[in-house]
């Protein structure tokens, strides 16, 4: 028996929603919090907090907690649906955004306690004498110089229109392809 239309978009939003999940906790969030933004992206309506639990069989702790955690990093929002007391959910959709919003977040939760360490320990091991102190140190600066770099670099792709970044980039793949 052929699979219908309804199965084959099921199917493909199940692997889809399992992937995403995967790819959240490779971006720094949680599984399920990956998840419930997935089923967010593939819905055409807003959900309620019922809506996940049911769909991706999860508890409602596990899903009011992951909603929150998405509107905290501003990959959801909530909205109302007239006549419905309930609290509603949207995903952000546009990829850009969320790239951006994704790297703004790991930047303030990871990337900048490591570099605020990096220069600490820079600046504590500064006046040592003995070779492997400066050698510490020579690396503490070299990488937090390169840190303090990237950082600045992050900041400018999630701060510019998405146009421009990718005209940059396209104009390196070009460069490298030609060469």
């Amino acid at each position: 028996m052929a699979n219908t239309e309804s199965d084959i978009l099921e199917t493909s939003r199940d692997a889809f929603i399992e992937q995403w999940g995967i790819l959240g906790s490779r971006w720094g969030i949680n599984r399920t919090i990956g998840r419930v933004q997935a089923l967010l992206i593939a819905s055409v309506e807003a959900l309620s907090t019922d809506d996940v639990m049911e769909r991706l069989q999860i508890s409602r702790g596990n899903a009011h907690g992951a909603l929150k955690e998405l509107v905290n990093w501003g990959l959801a929002s909530q909205t109302l649906v007239p006549g419905d007391r309930k609290d509603y959910y949207v995903a952000e959709k546009e990829p850009w955004r969320i790239f951006t919003i994704v790297a703004r977040e790991r930047k303030r939760r990871e990337i900048v306690p490591a570099l605020e360490t990096l220069k600490t320990c820079e600046r504590d091991t500064s006046g040592l004498k003995g070779a492997e102190g400066r050698a510490f140190h020579a690396e503490m600066k070299e990488l937090a110089d390169f840190v303090d770099v990237m950082s600045v670099a992050m900041d400018w792709v999630a701060t510019s229109e998405r146009g421009t970044v990718l005209n940059l980039v396209m104009k390196q793949i070009r460069k490298r392809s030609a060469g």
